[in-house]
């Protein structure tokens, strides 16, 4: 008899996520940036690796990985071990837009790459509208606003 599987390790929230800002921006964007990373990843159910970066860095990651020379808000990396990498000015220029508090953009972001860590995706309106309800539930347990809500 084979004995039962494990769960990835990274989906099971044994170790807490490690979270790296790699730029300073962060401190200043959002004060206590690497606590509000931790908890985020932590209520979308993933230990993984939380960056914390520079447009530049997440550009030059999205165009050597997708092929694509500009940032993007967040990517997601599976392995070896799975991380999820956010671009400071991106996350600041979309808040500002959306007129959502930096903090709050960030945890959704953070929920949004878990969520694909864990296999889910966006690509079709019925697998949009499951993600948006994840995140959405996510988020209402860690205090964040509904991020789909018209205001």
């Amino acid at each position: 008899m084979e004995p039962p599987s494990r769960p990835l390790p990274h989906l099971t929230g044994e170790h807490p996520p490690a979270v790296t800002v790699a730029d300073r921006g962060w401190h200043r964007l959002v004060p206590r940036a690497e606590a509000l990373a931790t908890r985020s990843a932590r209520a979308a159910g993933t230990d993984g690796a939380v960056i914390l970066a520079s447009d530049r860095l997440v550009q030059r990651l999205n165009a050597r990985h997708r092929g694509r020379n500009k940032p993007t808000n967040v990517l997601t990396y599976e392995g070896p071990a799975p991380e999820i990498i956010l671009a400071l000015g991106v996350v600041r220029r979309e808040a500002a837009a959306q007129a959502r508090r930096p903090a709050h953009h960030l945890a959704h972001l953070i929920v949004h790459g878990a969520l694909h860590l864990q296999g889910l995706d966006h690509h079709h309106p019925g697998a949009a509208r499951a993600m948006e309800m994840a995140e959405t539930r996510i988020l209402h347990r860690i205090g964040v606003p509904n991020p789909w809500k018209r205001a």
